[in-house]
Formats: structure tokens, sequence, C-alpha cells
């Protein structure tokens, strides 16, 4: 059999050492698209925060000019 495939005691080896680096390659890539996809979620929570802080400021300005129109007319 190695006659026909000289190569074939190298190859046996380096394919399971590939096996490993491809198995590892997989695990990081999962881990690191899950802390990516967290912190999209958490980049998406603060803009909403962000979002919610900027509509209550909004509110308390319209609120200031509307005392301050109405003590004016007064």
């Amino acid at each position: 059999m190695t006659e026909a495939f000289p190569f074939l005691p190298l190859l046996i080896p380096f394919a399971g050492m590939l096996m490993v680096l491809a198995i590892v390659a997989i695990v990081f890539w999962f881990k690191a698209r899950e802390k990516e996809l967290q912190f999209h979620q958490d980049l998406r929570i603060k803009e909403m925060e962000h979002q919610r802080r900027m509509k209550e400021l909004e509110l308390e300005v319209e609120k200031v000019k509307a005392a301050q129109t109405g003590s004016r007319a007064a």
C-alpha cells in the first residue's frame, strides 16, 4: 500500500493536525461571533437609552419655553 502512496505516512499526521487546527478555529470563531453579537446588543440598548433621555430633555425644554412664554404674556 505504501508503494502506491509513498506520502501516506506523512499525510495522516498532517491531516490530524489540520483537523485540530480547524476545530480550534471554529470554536474561536463562534466565541468571537458571540462577543460581537453581545456588543451590538449592548450598543443598541445604550442607543435606546440615549434616545429616551433626548426625548425627556426635549420635553423639559418645551416646558421651560412654555413657562417662559407664559410668564412673558402675564
